[in-house]
């Protein structure tokens, strides 16, 4: 071979191996920044963390057990986080500025029992139902109240800042407001109010444990979603997203069977009626 046909052919496999090299290391960084821009559009509070904020005082949904906080919606939020494929920060806040803090990016979202309203969709995005419930008339088994027209002029306690405020509005005006609904309930049994307004899972496991109170009438049935900032569009349809996965996984309906004991995932029949 002559000199003049080696260094040409030098320069063809350098040529080669450059360009390869060039290729890899294209579709290598394509690769990570595609993962990594699709985190970061989620715009997290923290990264690599979905930090979602809970009440911690409403059994079964979240309450404190050997200080740290446990229930439905905590496993709910934990079983979303590892769908984006983040760790789960669980922060505990009172329910009456829950919403408040995710307008305000203290949280990414939050896993914490609110029922979707057209008062909070002006403050909030909300993803679908995550699960259904309703507010149920609850009172003292020597209680004459049925139904709701018997509120009429009675003491209702509700939770401040839940839905059932407005809601009881409707009967009367005597409406003590406390921090929680198993504070309410557990006034109630001390001989406190006439009547506490809350959702049926939450009384009948305050009922479970031992409160002397009874259920009567359930009030409507309630759509349960997770409040979102506005302005994270991508952030609602990747929880949305990790939703659909965990509804058909039947991740969903196995939380509920462990927290509440029945699926509460799936919407009701009377929903539609």
């Amino acid at each position: 071979m002559s000199g003049t046909k080696f260094v040409a052919l030098l320069i063809t496999m350098i040529l080669m191996v450059f360009l390869v090299a060039c290729g890899s290391d294209d579709g290598s960084e394509k690769s990570s920044g595609t993962k990594n821009n699709d985190k970061d559009e989620l715009d997290l509070v923290n990264s690599g963390e979905f930090t979602f904020a809970a009440s911690g005082e409403l059994e079964p949904f979240s309450f404190m057990k050997d200080g740290k906080m446990v229930g439905f919606d905590i496993d709910v939020g934990k079983a979303i986080a590892k769908e984006l494929g983040l760790e789960p920060n669980p922060q505990k806040a009172k329910f009456s500025g829950i919403i408040t803090g995710v307008k305000q990016n203290r949280y990414d979202a939050a896993v914490a029992n609110h029922t979707i309203t057209e008062k909070r969709k002006k403050q909030v995005n909300f993803t679908d139902p995550y699960y259904y419930n309703g507010p149920v008339i609850f009172t003292r088994p020597d209680s004459n109240i049925k139904k709701a027209e018997d509120l009429d002029g009675k003491e209702v306690s509700v939770a401040r800042g839940t839905t059932y405020v407005n809601m009881v509005k409707e009967y009367t005006d005597n409406i003590p407001q406390v921090d929680s609904d198993v504070v309410a309930l557990q006034s109630l049994a001390k001989g406190h109010h006439d009547a506490v307004v809350t959702d049926a899972t939450t009384g009948q496991t305050a009922i479970k444990e031992g409160l002397d109170i009874e259920a009567k009438k359930q009030l409507k049935i309630s759509k349960l979603g997770i409040p979102v900032a506005k302005e994270h569009d991508n952030l609602l349809k990747k929880i949305n997203q990790a939703l659909d996965e965990l509804r058909e996984k039947g991740k969903l309906k196995e939380i509920s069977e462990k927290w509440i004991g029945e699926d509460v995932t799936e919407p009701p029949e009377e929903l539609n009626n």
